[in-house]
């Protein structure tokens, strides 16, 4: 009788407990974002609240802020807004988090990442897991990855296939000193501005080019501003992060931990199946837009790599030469 009493004690707690949990609930979340429904990141933000919210018969309701209206269009401020909670969740590329947690450089690293199996070898393997704990530590939780995609190159002046073509050149690179330093290595003058204004600068030639993923460049057709010759270059890999900020995080139940995580890994899951399968189309579509692509041969891709190994020497001590050696390890012991 005392053992039940005890039980029915401990299930009253628990109840109590979870309700009380949940009327600490707010009645809509907060979602970041940088690039809309449109793109593939968007697509992905949008799963996630799709699949709480069904999940979640309706309880938890998340709304999508895009084109980083939350933080002024200053996408580098996202990380320390989400976790000081003025952002309570967000689809966040690494780059623009690297700012706030210097691990994240790893992925910016060049011609680290050869091909999709090296990316999965690297979030899916212990340096993923090294990388959302550094993310933890800073006061969001990281739940699952997404993927923005290889980030090609383009330009309104010359065909690019060898390091000398892109002296001089001014190309539009996002906020983290790893990409001035990647382009300064390269001859080229890069310039630091939020894709907000990428596409204005590109109008009036304040700049030459840009690099982007190759869904962004259709999507935002970048070859309306002269963005004429394309190289695929594959020099680095943007993974995105479900995340949601840790104060945020401590109000919700275990169950609906477990709930927000799991809708996130599907959502992930879905959206880089999705991004992938499409790149063919996505390629055949800025071809038939008469945009000149140029694919590197092994020779003229070795030139990049060398040419870059300074990013190596200098950002390696920043990164963690623990964590760059156990990607550089997974990347070679990858399957295809």
């Amino acid at each position: 009788m005392l053992k039940r009493c005890t039980l029915l004690a401990a299930a009253a707690a628990t109840l109590l407990f979870s309700a009380a949990s949940q009327a600490q609930y707010k009645d809509e979340y907060t979602v970041s974002t940088v690039l809309p429904s449109a793109f593939p990141w968007g697509q992905a933000a949008d799963k996630w609240v799709e699949l709480v919210k069904e999940r979640s018969d309706g309880r938890i309701n998340m709304k999508i802020y895009s084109n980083s209206q939350l933080v002024s269009g200053d996408q580098t401020k996202e990380f320390s807004a989400m976790r000081s909670g003025l952002i309570d969740m967000a689809v966040g590329s690494t780059i623009n988090w690297s700012p706030q947690v210097p691990e994240l450089n790893l992925f910016s690293l060049p011609f680290l990442m050869p091909d999709y199996a090296a990316i999965d070898a690297i979030t899916q393997g212990d340096a993923g897991e090294a990388i959302f704990a550094a993310i933890k530590k800073r006061g969001v939780t990281p739940l699952a990855w997404g993927e923005n995609g290889f980030r090609e190159l383009s330009n309104s002046k010359l065909t690019i296939d060898e390091p000398a073509d892109l002296d001089g050149l001014k190309i539009r690179v996002v906020g983290s000193p790893l990409f001035q330093d990647t382009f300064t290595a390269l001859g080229a003058n890069p310039t630091q501005m939020s894709w907000a204004d990428a596409k204005p600068a590109l109008t009036t030639g304040a700049v030459d080019g840009q690099e982007n993923p190759l869904s962004v460049f259709d999507v935002a057709r970048i070859d309306q501003v002269g963005q004429n010759h394309l190289t695929r270059w594959h020099y680095m890999a943007d993974p995105l992060v479900f995340a949601i900020s840790n104060r945020v995080w401590d109000t919700f139940s275990p169950e609906d931990q477990a709930l927000l995580k799991q809708a996130a890994i599907d959502a992930g899951q879905w959206e880089i199946q999705k991004s992938r399968g499409e790149l063919d189309d996505t390629l055949a579509a800025i071809k038939d837009r008469g945009v000149e692509v140029t694919e590197l041969t092994p020779a003229q891709h070795d030139a990049f790599v060398k040419a870059t190994q300074s990013v190596y020497d200098k950002w390696t001590p920043r990164i963690g030469e623990d964590l760059v050696k156990q990607a550089q390890d997974a990347v070679a012991k990858r399957t295809q």
